[in-house]
C-alpha cells in the first residue's frame, strides 16, 4: 500500500502538469483569438492627413499647419531636420513701448535643435558660448557641464514616411522661445514702471504666418492681463488691465556658404559673439568673432569687385516724401569704406514702392522705416541679426522716429530735477538686462534743436536751416547703419581736428569734421557766422573706413594673418582712435579717458565749451524777441529756453572729465605708439578745466543772463495738465540739475579714488587740492557779500557731498585719502565762514545751516 501510495504521489505531478499545459494551451488560444478580434476591431491609426483637416497650410522650411476654425497650429518637422541646428530670431512687433517692445525691435537670438525622444520631440537650445580645438584631447570633453536647455516639448501627433506633426500652441502662444514680460530685478519697485501682467494663452492668437524656403515666421498676438495695475501706463495702454503684445518668432536655416568668422580685436570697435577657447591656457586667447556681412567679390582677381550679394536696403514707404532721397544718398556713402575694402556698389539703397506686394516685416528685407510712437525709448535704432556660430548678419532694420527725425524742434522739460545722461541705459539695462543701447538719435536730436535755435538767432536763413537739417539727416543715417554693418560706437571719434579745424570745410569735406559716424558729437555751431563749417560730418570719417577695411577685405586662408595685422597695426593713428560705450565718460563714475565722452567736440573740448557757454550766454539775451510770436503761448520759448540750458549742462559734463581723468592708449606691443596705455591728463589742463567751470557753472552770475526769462516760463495750459502742482517756472531746480550732475561726477568714489591711485604714476593734482579749488570757486566769491539762490543750493549740495565721503562707509568705496580730503575741506569752510559777511537775513539762515551741517558731520564717530 505504501508502494502504491508513493506512485501515486509520483503520478500526481505528472496530471497536474499535464492538467496546467492543456489549461494554458486552451488559454493561449483564447488570447490569440481575443487578440486577433482586437486587431480586427481596432480602427486605422489616424494618419497626418486626418489630423490637418480644416488647417490651412504654409509650406516652407518648416511647414504650418493653422487651422481655420479653432485657430491652434501645428508644425511639421521632416525626419533630416532632427538634430540639426537652426536659428531663432525674435521681433516684438509692437507693444508697450516703455518695455522697449516697439515696432520691429531686434530682440533675442541663439541656436537650437530638434530631437526625437521616444514619442515626443523636443526643442533645444544650443549653448554657443564655447570654442574647443579639435588638436587638442580635450576638445572630446567638449560641453560637459554645460547644462542642456529644453525649452519645448510635445507629443508627436501623428508621422508619416517623411517627418513628424506637433502641436505648437505651447510653444509660439507662449513665453517659452522669449520671455516677453521683463523680469524686473529688486532696484526697480513696484509700480516704476508698466507690468504687462500675466500672460492669458485663451486670449492670445496667430496674427500671420510666413514660410520661405530659408526661414518661417510665425507673429502672435499675446494677451496680457493684470487686474489690479500699480502702474496704468502712458496715452498708448488703452487698459492697463488688458495689454496685447504683438512678436514675430522667426526660425532660419543655418546658413549654408563658405563664410569665415573674423576674430574681435580691442582696437577696433564691432558688435561680436564672444566665445570662449577652452582648449588653451594663454592669456586672453578668446575666440571672439566680429558681426558682418557676407561679401563675396564676382571678380576675386580683381583689386575692386561688386560682390556677388550687395547689401540692399529699401526705404520704406512710411518714409516723408521730402527725405526720402536724402537717406538714399546718405546710404550709399557708405561705399566709400567699402571701395577701400576692395568692394563697390555694396550697399545699395531703393525706395519702397507704393505698389510693392512684399511685406516690409518680412525678414528678407532690410529696410528702413519711420515710425511715430506715443512714447520712444529712442530717436532712431539700427539693429541686425546674425548667426550666433560666426557672426554672420543676416538681416537688419533701421527705425526712425518722427520726433527725432523731423526738423521740428521738440525737447522735453528735463530741468525739475537733476538730468541723467544715462537713463535710457540704465533703464534697458533693468528691463532687458542688456548693456548696449543706441540713444544717439535723441541726443542728436536735442543737439540740433539747439544748434537750429542758436543760428536762427545770429540771423540763418531757411535755406540755411534747411542744409542744417540734411546734414543732420546724413548723419543719423549714416550712424545707424553703421550699426547694421557691425559697427559699434566709437565715441572718441570727435577729437580728430581742432578748434579752428572744425569749421574749414576744405578739410572737412576731405575727410570729415571727425574721425567716425559712431560717435554721438556736439553740433559744430560757431560763435563767428563768417567761420561757420559743417554742423555735422556728412562723410564716413578715417576711422570708419579704417575698421571696414578690417572687417571686410577678403584674404585667402594663408594671407588673412598677416593682412588683418597690417590693417590693425595703423590703430597709433589720431585718426583712428577708438573707445566705445564701456569707455565713455556720460555717467559719473564711469570710464576713465575724458576723450571718450558723447556731445563734445574737438580735441580742445575744454576751449571748445567755453566758446559755447559765451555762445548760450549771448543766445539768452535774444531768445525772447525771437520765440514770442503773437498768437501763440510762452510753450515754444520754455522749449528754446531749456534746449540752450541742456548746452551748459552738456559742455560742463565734457569739461568736469578732464579732472582726474586719464588717457588711454589700446596699443599693443610692438607697435611703437608714444604713449603710455595709461597717461594722466596733465595738470594744467585739469587746472583750466576748474576755471571753467568756476566762470560758467558755479560763478554767482554764472545764470545772470536768464532772470528776465523767467516771467515768461509759461507751460501752455491743455487740460489738467499741470493739477496738483503749481504751474509758475522753478529757475532755481534748473541750476540746481546743472550742479548736482557735476558734483556728482566729482563725488563719485571712482572718481576720487582714480585721483589718488593715479597719483603713484604722474598725477600731481591731487584730492585735497581739487576739493580746496572747488571749494573756492563755491565759496570764495560771496564770502563778503549776499549769497544768491543758486549759490545757496550749490554750496549746500557741495557739503552735503562732503559729508557724504566724511561719514561715508567702508562699502561706498571711498578710500582713505579722499575721506581726509573731504574733512580737510569741511575744516577750511567752517574757518571761512567763522569770519564771513552776512548782510541779509536770508543769508545768515544759509551760513548757520551750512556750519549746522557741518558740525554734524564732523561730529559722527
Amino acid at each position: 500500500m505504501k508502494s502504491l501510495k508513493n506512485v501515486v504521489w509520483l503520478l500526481l505531478p505528472v496530471v497536474l502538469c499535464s492538467f496546467n499545459l492543456s489549461a494554458q494551451n486552451k488559454n493561449d488560444k483564447k488570447n490569440k483569438d481575443a487578440v486577433a478580434d482586437t486587431v480586427k476591431k481596432a480602427p486605422a491609426k489616424t494618419g497626418i492627413t486626418d489630423k490637418i483637416k480644416g488647417s490651412a497650410k504654409s509650406e516652407g522650411l518648416f511647414t504650418l499647419y493653422l487651422d481655420t476654425a479653432k485657430g491652434t497650429m501645428q508644425l511639421y518637422i521632416k525626419k533630416d531636420q532632427l538634430g540639426k541646428e537652426f536659428i531663432y530670431q525674435s521681433f516684438s512687433m509692437g507693444g508697450p513701448t516703455s518695455l522697449f517692445l516697439n515696432q520691429n525691435m531686434i530682440r533675442t537670438t541663439w541656436v537650437f535643435k530638434i530631437k526625437k525622444s521616444y514619442d515626443k520631440l523636443e526643442f533645444s537650445q544650443v549653448n554657443t558660448n564655447f570654442w574647443y580645438d579639435p588638436a587638442n584631447a580635450v576638445s572630446k570633453a567638449a560641453d560637459v557641464d554645460v547644462a542642456e536647455s529644453v525649452f519645448y516639448a510635445d507629443k508627436i501627433v501623428a508621422e508619416d514616411a517623411g517627418g513628424y506633426l506637433v502641436a505648437v500652441d505651447g510653444l509660439f502662444l507662449s513665453d517659452k522661445l522669449d520671455q516677453v514680460k521683463p523680469i524686473l530685478p529688486p532696484t526697480v519697485p513696484p509700480g516704476a514702471v508698466f507690468n504687462l501682467g500675466n500672460l492669458n494663452a485663451g486670449k492670445s492668437k496667430y496674427s500671420n504666418l510666413r514660410s520661405y524656403p530659408n526661414n518661417t515666421d510665425v507673429v502672435v498676438d499675446l494677451a496680457y492681463d493684470n487686474p489690479a495695475p500699480l502702474n496704468g501706463g502712458g496715452k498708448d495702454i488703452t487698459d492697463a488691465r488688458y495689454t496685447r503684445v504683438r512678436m514675430q518668432h522667426s526660425f532660419l536655416e543655418m546658413p549654408k556658404n563658405d563664410f569665415r568668422p573674423r576674430f574681435d580685436d580691442p582696437r577696433v570697435g564691432y558688435f561680436s559673439q564672444e566665445v570662449d577657447n577652452l582648449t588653451t591656457v594663454k592669456v586672453a586667447d578668446y575666440k571672439d568673432v566680429i558681426n558682418r556681412w557676407n561679401l563675396v567679390k564676382k571678380d576675386p582677381s580683381a583689386a575692386v569687385s561688386e560682390p556677388v550679394e550687395p547689401i540692399v536696403w529699401w526705404v520704406e514707404n512710411s518714409t516723408p516724401v521730402e527725405y526720402r532721397q536724402t537717406i538714399v544718398e546718405a546710404g550709399e556713402k557708405w561705399n566709400e569704406a567699402f571701395e577701400k575694402a576692395g568692394f563697390k556698389n555694396a550697399v545699395v539703397m531703393k525706395i519702397m514702392p507704393d505698389t510693392a506686394s512684399w511685406d516690409p516685416a518680412d525678414i528678407r528685407y532690410n529696410v528702413i522705416r519711420w515710425v511715430s510712437s506715443p512714447y520712444p525709448q529712442y530717436g532712431a535704432i539700427g539693429p541686425s541679426f546674425v548667426n550666433p556660430r560666426t557672426g554672420q548678419i543676416l538681416g537688419a532694420d533701421i527705425t526712425v522716429e518722427w520726433r527725432s527725425g523731423s526738423s521740428t524742434p521738440v525737447f522735453d522739460d528735463l530741468f525739475n530735477s537733476a538730468p541723467s545722461a544715462d537713463a535710457p541705459e540704465k533703464l534697458l539695462t533693468d528691463i532687458k538686462g542688456k548693456a548696449h543701447f543706441c540713444s544717439m538719435a535723441t541726443e542728436l536730436k536735442a543737439q540740433y534743436a539747439a544748434g537750429m535755435s542758436m543760428a536762427e538767432m545770429m540771423g540763418a536763413g531757411s535755406s540755411e536751416i534747411k542744409e542744417m537739417h540734411k546734414q543732420f539727416l546724413y548723419y543719423l543715417i549714416l550712424h545707424e547703419m553703421g550699426h547694421t554693418l557691425g559697427l559699434n560706437h566709437n565715441m572718441k571719434a570727435s577729437i580728430m581736428l581742432s578748434p579752428a579745424e572744425v569749421n574749414n570745410k576744405e578739410i572737412t569735406h576731405k575727410i570729415g569734421l571727425q574721425g567716425s559716424v559712431m560717435d554721438y558729437p556736439a553740433i559744430n555751431v560757431s560763435n563767428d557766422r563768417s567761420k561757420q563749417g559743417d554742423y555735422y560730418t556728412t562723410k564716413v570719417g578715417p576711422y570708419d573706413i579704417w575698421a571696414i577695411q578690417f572687417g571686410y577685405t577678403p584674404f585667402a586662408p594663408s594671407e588673412e594673418k598677416n593682412g588683418i595685422d597690417k590693417i590693425l597695426s595703423r590703430s597709433t593713428d589720431p585718426q583712428l582712435a577708438f573707445g566705445n560705450d564701456a569707455d565713455d565718460m556720460r555717467s559719473p563714475g564711469n570710464g576713465i579717458d575724458p576723450r571718450v565722452m558723447i556731445n563734445d567736440m574737438s580735441n580742445d573740448m575744454i576751449t571748445y565749451a567755453k566758446d559755447r557757454f559765451i555762445l548760450v550766454n549771448t543766445m539768452m539775451g535774444k531768445l525772447k524777441d525771437k520765440y514770442s510770436k503773437p498768437g501763440q503761448s510762452y510753450a515754444e520759448l520754455r522749449n528754446r529756453y531749456g534746449l540752450l540750458v541742456n548746452q551748459r549742462v552738456i559742455m560742463a559734463n565734457g569739461v568736469s572729465r578732464y579732472i582726474g581723468g586719464v588717457y588711454v592708449d589700446r596699443s599693443f606691443i610692438g607697435q611703437n605708439s608714444p604713449n603710455k596705455p595709461f597717461t594722466v591728463v596733465p595738470k594744467e589742463k585739469q587746472k583750466k578745466a576748474m576755471e571753467v567751470l568756476s566762470t560758467y557753472v558755479f560763478a554767482p552770475n554764472a545764470y545772470a543772463a536768464d532772470s528776465y526769462l523767467f516771467p515768461y516760463m509759461q507751460m501752455q495750459r491743455r487740460g489738467f495738465n499741470f493739477f496738483g502742482s503749481p504751474e509758475d517756472y522753478k529757475p532755481q531746480s534748473t541750476a540746481l540739475g546743472v550742479h548736482q550732475t557735476i558734483l556728482a561726477q566729482f563725488f563719485h568714489p571712482t572718481t576720487l579714488t582714480r585721483i589718488n591711485n593715479s597719483g603713484l604714476y604722474g598725477n600731481t593734482y591731487s584730492v585735497a587740492e581739487v576739493l580746496n579749488d572747488l571749494t573756492k570757486a563755491i565759496f570764495d566769491a560771496d564770502l563778503k557779500t549776499s549769497v544768491n539762490l543758486y549759490r545757496e543750493n550749490l554750496q549746500t549740495e557741495y557739503v552735503k557731498g562732503l559729508s557724504n565721503v566724511v561719514n561715508a562707509l567702508p562699502a561706498a568705496g571711498y578710500d582713505n585719502a579722499s575721506k581726509a580730503a573731504a574733512y580737510n575741506a569741511l575744516k577750511k569752510i567752517k574757518t571761512s565762514l567763522a569770519t564771513a559777511a552776512s548782510p541779509d537775513e536770508q543769508t545768515k539762515a544759509h551760513r548757520a545751516y551750512i556750519s549746522f551741517m557741518i558740525e554734524k558731520a564732523l561730529a559722527v564717530k
